[in-house]
């Protein structure tokens, strides 16, 4: 479970005035759980408690935000919260944007389970736990992952299958990591003055899970994830991107089930299944340089060569793009892969600075491109609880959102 406290309104939206009280994450919830919490301008707090399941994670963190040796600004007791916000992956076909959560949504959440079956139910239980601490009398929002590229053409959703299976089953591709890209399409907008109709943009969300976005004039009108997230780029763990005979191929030769392969390709491929040593980028750049192990040096190769593979894509797609977007982890944070990514991409007009590569890490965001290089590349750290926050405030005064 992770979070965010932020003060906001209208205005501060409109200004850009948001602030964060607090943040946090609860990791294995269900077992020995580690808590990290942090008060806005104070050192973290790490602890390790047994914590049951999200509604005994949720409990513990209020308790902590309420607590007057917290000390947070503005928040004395439960009252204190106006609304809460969740980050839901699959929203499907059945939400193309942000709304207030009533039993009707959280149906048609469930709907979703069999879209998402890893994701919608753990943000479920998020929701009916918020439910139970705070009340029906506090507004909850649902915001989705999915809804970002709901308006993307059907060229690029649908699936060169029967197109049966898609007005029966759904089956088409919904893509995800909506706010992420989402939000960094925004913050270049601030950063060069565009307006939306002139916001043509590649963004590139690159953690353990990654996907690339053609966004044109604001719009996203392709992405790399599928109708699940294991389409796509090489992630951590997932493979992106097969030949899905392989599917018949493992279930003949090596008698697996389709769980099975389906557990492979999402939790022992991708990084970790090249390297054979982790799925953390930097783990194997460290193996790499001070061992010089082929398979992770593999494992990297494989990961930027895919990129490429889809920022030539997409350039093709949307005649050109002002501006390539690294953001997520390994996004924000790696020089090295930003740099091998962009490497050879010349003729397309994208060159990197190194000098301004090497700077911009650590949360800090800005241009990393050549200043005369055609296409700009830009590294711009993504706040996906922002946006939760921002479409809250909106769902709750009925307000449509501007971005």
């Amino acid at each position: 479970m992770k979070f965010q406290v932020i003060d906001t309104d209208l205005e501060k939206i409109e200004k850009n005035l948001d602030e964060q009280k607090a943040r946090g994450l609860v990791e294995r919830i269900g077992s020995e759980s580690i808590i990290t919490l942090v008060a806005s301008g104070k050192k973290p707090l790490k602890q390790t408690l047994p914590l049951r399941d999200h509604r005994a994670a949720l409990d513990h963190v209020i308790r902590w935000l309420i607590a007057p040796e917290t000390g947070i600004p503005g928040i004395k007791s439960l009252a204190d919260i106006n609304a809460i916000g969740h980050r839901v992956v699959h929203g499907a076909e059945k939400f193309k944007k942000s709304v207030l959560i009533d039993d009707e949504v959280i149906k048609g959440i469930e709907d979703c389970i069999e879209l998402a079956p890893l994701h919608n139910p753990a943000n479920l239980k998020g929701i009916v736990a918020a439910r139970e601490l705070f009340g029906i009398s506090v507004p909850q929002v649902a915001v989705f992952d999915t809804a970002f590229h709901s308006l993307m053409p059907e060229t690029s959703y649908l699936y060169a299958i029967p197109y049966q299976f898609y007005r029966r089953y759904k089956i088409r591709r919904y893509g995800f990591h909506g706010t992420s890209h989402r939000y960094v399409a925004y913050r270049y907008r601030l950063l060069t003055g565009k307006d939306q109709e002139h916001t043509n943009v590649i963004t590139l969300h690159l953690g353990n899970g990654c996907s690339a976005a053609a966004i044109k004039k604001g719009i996203s009108i392709d992405t790399s994830m599928g109708m699940t997230p294991l389409e796509g780029l090489v992630m951590g763990t997932r493979s992106g991107d097969i030949d899905p005979a392989i599917f018949t191929f493992l279930a003949q030769r090596a008698g697996m089930s389709v769980v099975e392969i389906d557990s492979v390709l999402n939790k022992q491929s991708g990084l970790v299944g090249l390297s054979g040593l982790t799925n953390d980028m930097r783990d194997l750049l460290a193996e790499e340089k001070e061992n010089n192990d082929r398979r992770a040096k593999l494992a990297i190769d494989i990961f930027c060569h895919r990129i490429k593979k889809y920022i030539g894509a997409y350039l093709a797609e949307m005649n050109g793009a002002d501006a390539i977007i690294f953001t997520g982890g390994i996004g924000e944070n790696s020089p090295d892969i930003r740099s091998r990514v962009c490497s050879g991409l010349e003729w397309l007009g994208i060159e990197i600075d190194e000098e301004l590569n090497k700077k911009t890490v650590g949360g800090k965001e800005g241009e990393i491109g050549k200043k005369d290089a055609r296409v700009k590349t830009f590294v711009i750290p993504t706040n996906e609880e922002l946006v939760i926050a921002r479409d809250t405030v909106r769902c709750v005064l009925n307000v449509p959102r501007q971005w």
